[in-house]
């Protein structure tokens, strides 16, 4: 039978698709009964998923991050689709081997991207600079290969925090033809490292699905990639104006104290890199958001875009 992949998914009729769990929530329904709030993932999307009239049974013999054969109706609920499942069962072992093939990953291999990235390291002059990052990125190399830039929310796919860095390096290049002023040794540094600390701030399988770490429950990746400058600066050696402006950037590329930056960026490479990185989550966002909509509708309110509802131009 011919599964349908869910960002082909239409309203209406019934559908077969071999999706991964990924969440699953009990809940009890106005009238008094229990129903089961899923969420599937395959790798074009996500989408949530129903069961009526469940137990706790139910409930418990479902797997997270397992992948499950649907034969599910496609309905709509507040403009956004959902599964009314039928039937689901466990998928046999030889898709279950197969599991890195079903999850939402970022659209370039991640081998490439390191090199991509390895290739901007030798692009700075500064050897402080080149030096310093080239130690963080070597310090976080294996996990960087799959690691997601987020829980939730922009990049949060398997490899995620590679693309969302060279998104953001890509940008910064072109900046330089507009203007001349920039430091681009400053500018590639800020952002190949403002958010290495996420490796450690999360903990990752490889299929991308993390969850946040004790230490970045209690800390966070700024303070963490200060830290982690900190420490790589003194075994290298590294001059302490470079320690500090590169701490600075990382300090601030949140912009907003009630998002975790101590200072706003003081200098134009620190402020750039803030919006650059602004920018292209708003972007992810967009896309992610609108992707499933069709043209002429409006999402549901996007929590990282201050709640607002998308809308999805038809033309």
């Amino acid at each position: 039978m011919q599964f349908t992949y869910i960002n082909n998914l239409k309203q209406g009729g019934t559908i077969y698709g071999i999706y991964v769990l990924r969440n699953k929530e009990l809940k009890e329904a106005s009238n008094k009964k229990l129903f089961l709030d899923l969420v599937f993932v395959d790798s074009t999307g996500e989408i949530s998923g129903k069961i009526w009239d469940a137990n706790e049974e139910l409930y418990n013999s479902l797997v997270l991050n397992k992948i499950y054969n649907i034969y599910a109706r496609v309905d709509k609920w507040k403009e956004a689709l959902q599964l009314n499942i039928i039937k689901m069962q466990l998928a046999e072992q030889r898709v279950q081997d197969k599991i890195a093939e079903f999850v939402p990953s970022a659209p370039l291999a991640p081998e490439e991207m390191l090199r991509e990235i390895y290739s901007y390291v030798g692009k700075i002059n500064n050897s402080d600079i080149r030096n310093i990052v080239l130690k963080l990125l070597k310090n976080k190399e294996d996990k960087l290969l799959y690691y997601p830039a987020a829980r939730s929310l922009h990049h949060s796919i398997r490899s995620g925090l590679l693309y969302h860095i060279i998104r953001m390096i890509r940008v910064a290049e072109k900046l330089k033809d507009v203007y001349s002023e920039i430091n681009l040794d400053l500018l590639y540094a800020g952002v190949l490292i403002h958010d290495l600390a996420k490796v450690g701030e999360l903990e990752s399988d490889e299929l991308g699905f993390s969850e946040y770490s004790k230490e970045g429950q209690l800390l966070g990746h700024l303070v963490m990639g200060i830290r982690d400058i900190e420490i790589a600066g003194r075994e290298l050696g590294t001059s302490e104006e470079v320690i500090l402006l590169l701490q600075h950037m990382v300090a601030g590329h949140h912009y907003e104290p009630e998002y975790g930056s101590p200072k706003k960026p003081m200098f134009l490479e620190a402020e750039l890199l803030h919006f650059i990185d602004l920018m292209d989550a708003r972007i992810y966002d967009y896309d992610n958001t609108l992707k499933n909509i069709d043209k002429g509708s409006f999402s549901e309110p996007v929590w990282s875009l201050d709640r607002r509802r998308l809308y999805n131009p038809d033309i």
